[in-house]
């Protein structure tokens, strides 16, 4: 859990008190800092590996199983409509029967994380996610290398497949009614992990409540995916935000 108190100061640590507890921002390539993490959950039964740092710049593709979609022969479908191949890389099976492989990426590049963006059940992992790393254990199973991958080095992403994974840069509004709303911005953009859907919901409501909604919804979603929230999570919080906010009044509650 968090080690600080919920406290304005204090949500802008991002690990900088070198105290656990901060989610994907305490990740480490240093082995020292890794165990004594492990030694500080001594019940954990999985670690994550954080996406998007150095020196690999992981991009995780989650290919999820769900009874309606075929995410795998979605994944091939993008390859052949975009002319790219899919690199042998490390690939992890998952308890639920997906998988997910591994990629790195350039680091000047930064990859959002999203869900079911690219086509309907591949959910995507980078900067801010994590990947579930293979031993780790659920009460559904363990999540396993896949055979024939654990020799392998995570593979380059391809360069149309990356270009699918980063949107284009959104359109900056000039001055005016969006630039009231970068406090609520900033106010997402501090969240750490255990606040963000809880601060993104209020800012949220407050820029519904003061016309501003429309106009900021993008900007705050790219600031919640910025903390980790994926852009499914994040989109479905600011909905919830802008029914609760623009619900009409029933008679007993005009006042």
């Amino acid at each position: 859990r968090t080690p600080h108190p919920q406290t304005p100061e204090a949500v802008l640590c991002r690990g900088e008190c070198g105290r656990p507890g901060h989610g994907v921002h305490d990740a480490s390539t240093d082995p020292a800092v890794v165990r004594a993490l492990f030694a500080a959950a001594p019940w954990a039964t999985g670690y994550g590996i954080a996406c998007g740092r150095p020196p690999h710049h992981l991009i995780g593709i989650d290919l999820d199983t769900k009874s309606d979609t075929d995410s795998t022969a979605a994944l091939r479908h993008l390859a052949l409509q975009h002319l790219f191949t899919i690199p042998d890389t490390v690939t992890v099976l998952t308890p639920s029967g997906g998988r997910h492989l591994w990629l790195t990426g350039p680091p000047e590049t930064v990859v959002p994380n999203s869900a079911s963006r690219l086509a309907p059940g591949i959910d995507i992992r980078g900067a801010g996610g994590y990947l579930v790393g293979p031993g780790s254990l659920t009460v559904h199973g363990i999540y396993r290398l896949a055979p024939g991958t654990a020799h392998l080095a995570p593979a380059p992403v391809p360069h149309t497949l990356l270009r699918l994974l980063t949107p284009p840069a959104r359109t900056h509004h000039p001055a005016g009614r969006p630039a009231q709303g970068s406090g609520l911005v900033q106010f997402v953009l501090a969240a750490h992990e255990g606040q963000r859907n809880t601060r993104l919901f209020w800012a949220a409501c407050r820029a519904y409540e003061n016309g501003l909604g429309d106009d900021v919804t993008d900007l705050l979603c790219d600031a919640a995916v910025r903390t980790g929230l994926t852009e499914h999570e994040a989109r479905a919080t600011i909905a919830s935000a802008a029914r609760l906010t623009m619900a009409p009044l029933r008679p007993d509650q005009a006042g």
